[in-house]
Protein backbone atom coordinates (compact mmCIF):
# COMPACT_ATOMS: atom_id res chain seq x y z
CA UNK A 1 0.00 0.00 0.00
CA UNK A 2 1.48 3.28 -1.03
CA UNK A 3 2.80 5.82 2.04
CA UNK A 4 3.74 9.28 2.43
CA UNK A 5 6.10 10.57 5.03
CA UNK A 6 6.42 14.60 5.08
CA UNK A 7 7.33 17.13 7.61
CA UNK A 8 8.17 20.23 7.79
CA UNK A 9 10.05 22.65 10.86
CA UNK A 10 7.18 25.62 12.03
CA UNK A 11 8.73 28.50 14.01
CA UNK A 12 6.21 28.26 17.32
CA UNK A 13 5.92 26.22 20.42
CA UNK A 14 4.78 23.04 20.12
CA UNK A 15 1.92 23.27 22.07
CA UNK A 16 0.36 26.31 19.72
CA UNK A 17 0.71 23.82 16.68
CA UNK A 18 -0.76 21.10 18.46
CA UNK A 19 -3.61 23.10 19.20
CA UNK A 20 -4.04 24.79 15.37
CA UNK A 21 -3.52 20.98 14.03
CA UNK A 22 -6.53 19.83 17.08
CA UNK A 23 -8.88 22.61 15.39
CA UNK A 24 -9.55 20.72 12.09
CA UNK A 25 -12.62 22.46 11.36
CA UNK A 26 -10.95 25.70 11.20
CA UNK A 27 -8.66 23.79 8.00
CA UNK A 28 -10.94 25.15 5.41
CA UNK A 29 -10.11 28.86 6.30
CA UNK A 30 -6.55 28.48 5.35
CA UNK A 31 -5.34 25.64 3.47
CA UNK A 32 -7.41 25.49 0.07
CA UNK A 33 -7.49 21.84 -0.46
CA UNK A 34 -9.97 21.42 1.99
CA UNK A 35 -13.32 22.45 0.87
CA UNK A 36 -15.61 21.54 3.90
CA UNK A 37 -14.88 20.05 7.84
CA UNK A 38 -17.95 19.26 9.77
CA UNK A 39 -17.21 17.66 13.10
CA UNK A 40 -19.88 15.04 14.04
CA UNK A 41 -18.57 13.97 17.23
CA UNK A 42 -16.27 15.24 19.89
CA UNK A 43 -15.84 13.44 23.04
CA UNK A 44 -15.88 15.76 26.23
CA UNK A 45 -11.81 15.23 26.69
CA UNK A 46 -11.08 16.43 23.04
CA UNK A 47 -9.14 13.35 22.57
CA UNK A 48 -11.39 11.50 19.94
CA UNK A 49 -13.45 13.69 16.88
CA UNK A 50 -15.48 12.04 14.51
CA UNK A 51 -14.99 14.61 11.31
CA UNK A 52 -16.69 14.53 7.86
CA UNK A 53 -14.52 16.14 5.14
CA UNK A 54 -14.60 17.16 1.53
CA UNK A 55 -11.55 17.26 -0.33
CA UNK A 56 -10.54 19.10 -4.12
CA UNK A 57 -8.52 17.38 -6.57
CA UNK A 58 -7.97 20.44 -8.77
CA UNK A 59 -5.69 18.57 -10.94
CA UNK A 60 -8.76 15.84 -11.68
CA UNK A 61 -10.95 18.43 -10.97
CA UNK A 62 -13.10 16.35 -8.41
CA UNK A 63 -14.00 16.17 -5.03
CA UNK A 64 -13.13 13.62 -2.42
CA UNK A 65 -15.51 13.04 0.47
CA UNK A 66 -14.94 10.60 3.49
CA UNK A 67 -15.28 10.59 7.18
CA UNK A 68 -12.36 10.35 9.67
CA UNK A 69 -11.85 9.54 12.80
CA UNK A 70 -8.82 11.16 14.85
CA UNK A 71 -7.55 9.92 18.01
CA UNK A 72 -5.00 12.46 19.87
CA UNK A 73 -2.81 11.93 22.71
CA UNK A 74 -2.07 14.90 24.49
CA UNK A 75 1.01 13.52 26.38
CA UNK A 76 2.72 12.35 23.70
CA UNK A 77 1.24 15.41 21.20
CA UNK A 78 0.20 12.95 18.29
CA UNK A 79 -2.86 12.13 16.12
CA UNK A 80 -3.70 8.73 15.03
CA UNK A 81 -6.41 9.19 12.08
CA UNK A 82 -8.49 6.33 9.80
CA UNK A 83 -11.32 6.82 7.69
CA UNK A 84 -14.09 5.26 8.42
CA UNK A 85 -16.38 5.42 5.13
CA UNK A 86 -15.23 7.61 2.36
CA UNK A 87 -13.84 7.51 -1.19
CA UNK A 88 -10.85 6.18 -0.02
CA UNK A 89 -9.99 1.92 -0.42
CA UNK A 90 -8.21 2.99 2.85
CA UNK A 91 -6.62 6.08 4.63
CA UNK A 92 -5.18 6.07 8.14
CA UNK A 93 -1.91 7.69 9.75
CA UNK A 94 -0.27 9.56 12.08
CA UNK A 95 0.53 13.06 12.74
CA UNK A 96 3.88 13.87 15.23
CA UNK A 97 4.71 17.35 16.99
CA UNK A 98 8.18 17.32 18.66
CA UNK A 99 10.19 19.53 20.22
CA UNK A 100 13.34 21.59 18.03
CA UNK A 101 16.67 22.35 19.83
CA UNK A 102 15.47 26.05 18.94
CA UNK A 103 12.08 25.71 20.69
CA UNK A 104 10.19 25.34 17.19
CA UNK A 105 8.40 22.40 16.67
CA UNK A 106 9.19 19.52 14.18
CA UNK A 107 5.33 18.37 12.62
CA UNK A 108 5.66 15.08 11.19
CA UNK A 109 2.59 13.03 8.92
CA UNK A 110 2.92 9.65 8.12
CA UNK A 111 0.00 8.45 5.54
CA UNK A 112 -0.89 5.44 4.16
CA UNK A 113 -3.71 5.31 1.05
CA UNK A 114 -5.34 3.49 -1.11
CA UNK A 115 -7.59 5.23 -3.67
CA UNK A 116 -9.28 4.50 -7.12
CA UNK A 117 -10.35 7.11 -9.10
CA UNK A 118 -12.50 6.01 -12.00
CA UNK A 119 -11.17 6.81 -15.49
CA UNK A 120 -7.69 6.73 -13.95
CA UNK A 121 -5.48 4.18 -14.78
CA UNK A 122 -2.79 2.40 -13.80
CA UNK A 123 -0.13 4.20 -15.67
CA UNK A 124 -1.71 7.34 -14.15
CA UNK A 125 -1.21 5.91 -10.23
CA UNK A 126 2.55 7.58 -9.96
CA UNK A 127 0.59 10.49 -10.34
CA UNK A 128 -1.94 10.40 -7.58
CA UNK A 129 1.04 9.55 -5.52
CA UNK A 130 2.49 12.79 -6.28
CA UNK A 131 -0.38 14.60 -5.92
CA UNK A 132 -1.20 12.96 -2.32
CA UNK A 133 2.31 13.67 -1.65
CA UNK A 134 1.93 17.22 -2.66
CA UNK A 135 -1.69 17.69 -1.14
CA UNK A 136 -0.36 16.01 2.25
CA UNK A 137 2.68 18.73 2.42
CA UNK A 138 0.57 21.54 1.57
CA UNK A 139 -1.81 21.04 4.70
CA UNK A 140 1.73 20.63 6.46
CA UNK A 141 3.03 24.12 5.09
CA UNK A 142 -0.46 25.92 6.18
CA UNK A 143 -0.93 24.49 9.54
CA UNK A 144 3.00 26.20 9.98
CA UNK A 145 2.15 29.18 8.54
CA UNK A 146 -1.37 29.86 10.62
CA UNK A 147 0.51 29.04 13.56
CA UNK A 148 3.66 31.27 12.53
CA UNK A 149 0.91 34.16 11.63
CA UNK A 150 -0.50 33.30 15.46
CA UNK A 151 2.71 33.76 16.88
CA UNK A 152 3.75 37.00 15.44
CA UNK A 153 0.18 38.26 16.22
CA UNK A 154 0.64 37.67 20.00
CA UNK A 155 4.61 38.80 19.99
Amino acid sequence: MPHIDNQVIVNASVGDVYAIAKRVEDFPNYISDVESITVLERSADGTRTVTDWVGVVKDFKIKIHWVEEDIWDDDNMACAFRQIKGDYQQYNGSWNFSQTAEGGTTFASHIEYDIEIPLIGPLLKALVAKLMKSNAQRILDAIKAEAERKQLTVS
